[in-house]
């Protein structure tokens, strides 16, 4: 090898063999989970290199079809979906899978059944495809707990049952967050070799940060906590004012969240009671993420994770980040309550 040429690292954490690590301290781990999640990091790999050249595929833009949440859905919405459920089905983990872009669960065939079930947004921020902005993907993964054929209510359980969640982040680079319930990772894809490796080992949220996030757009719409939060955070009484940061991808805020402390905020308004945000494939993967990185994700009223869900596309408003910002504005809502 020639001195200026560089050397390889052969000591490089790969996402799966960190998983395997981690599967070594289970006596009784099966395996199944590290399956599984080998073939969503498939399916994100497949995404990823679809997203970088979606303008020369001709493969962006309008499929005349709208998803359940009155969004146009993109083509590449169409293609995401297609690899997340066909990886899924084919690893023999899974039996429900509960996708952003169907209205109904997907029941797995029998002779493909595992015990697992997956909630995800196939492509998150999809309205952001055309104007280049980072887009992602997002899931969690719950254990079946009935016994019997899969039904839809096997996978209306809280976050708190949650195995493991994460997030690809197809931006500069693309990126997997992941917990697996022992704090959180991140794991860069080296093009070179078509691997995950680890360049971020235990993120953790800052206690404080200097960043809300929030769409202010709906100023009008927004609660009194809310809007005298903000107040306080751009006229404080002493210090700086915090910045505002607020892309409209939740895979990329939640993330510049993550890695820069702050709060990210898409509260209940007049418009939305509910919030807009989707508990299963949105709201409690990024809780389970930002709680496991020592920060707080709630309701406003409650920690989002206790929801129970009813319905697999309910919504939920979301408080996130850092664990002072969001104290903040919790004692705001017991103090206008």
């Amino acid at each position: 090898m020639s001195s200026g040429s560089q050397a390889i690292d052969t000591n490089a954490m790969t996402l799966i063999r960190y998983v395997m690590a981690e599967q070594k301290k289970f006596p009784g781990a099966t395996g199944d989970l590290t399956a599984l999640l080998n073939s969503i990091l498939t399916a994100c790999k497949a995404v990823s290199s679809a997203v970088r050249k979606a303008g020369i595929a001709k493969i962006f833009g309008i499929a005349g079809q709208t998803n359940i949440q009155g969004e146009e859905v993109k083509k590449l919405d169409v293609l995401a979906n297609d690899l997340f459920i066909n990886m899924l089905k084919s690893s023999f983990t899974t039996c429900l899978l509960i996708s952003e872009e169907n209205e109904q669960s997907i029941e797995v065939e029998t002779d493909k059944r595992g015990k697992y079930i997956v909630c995800f947004d196939p492509l998150d921020g999809s309205s952001n495809i055309d104007c280049l902005v980072s887009i992602g993907s997002i899931f969690a993964i719950y254990r079946k707990t009935s016994t019997g054929p899969p039904v839809e209510q096997d996978g209306l359980q809280s976050g708190r049952n949650i195995v493991a969640a994460g997030y690809a982040l197809y931006g500069s680079a693309t990126m997997v967050v992941l917990s697996t319930g022992n704090g959180v990772n991140g794991f860069m894809l080296d093009p070179a070799i078509g691997e995950f490796i680890l360049t971020d080992p235990n993120m953790t949220v800052k206690p404080r940060g200097k960043i809300y996030s929030i769409n202010e757009g709906y100023s009008s719409l927004w609660d009194k906590a809310v809007t005298e939060y903000v107040r306080r955070k751009k006229y404080p009484q002493s210090g700086k004012p915090y910045g505002a940061r607020y892309i409209g991808s939740m895979v990329a805020d939640v993330h510049r969240t993550l890695k820069y402390g702050g709060i990210f905020m898409y509260p209940a308004t007049k418009d939305s009671p509910n919030g807009k945000l989707r508990l299963l494939y949105e709201c409690n993967p990024m809780a389970y993420l930002i709680e496991q990185a020592g920060g707080i994700a709630s309701t406003g009223k409650i920690p989002v994770l206790d929801v129970v869900p009813e319905k697999i596309h309910q919504r939920s408003p979301i408080f996130l980040g850092s664990r002072e910002d969001v104290e903040e504005i919790l004692d705001l809502y017991k103090q206008y309550e």
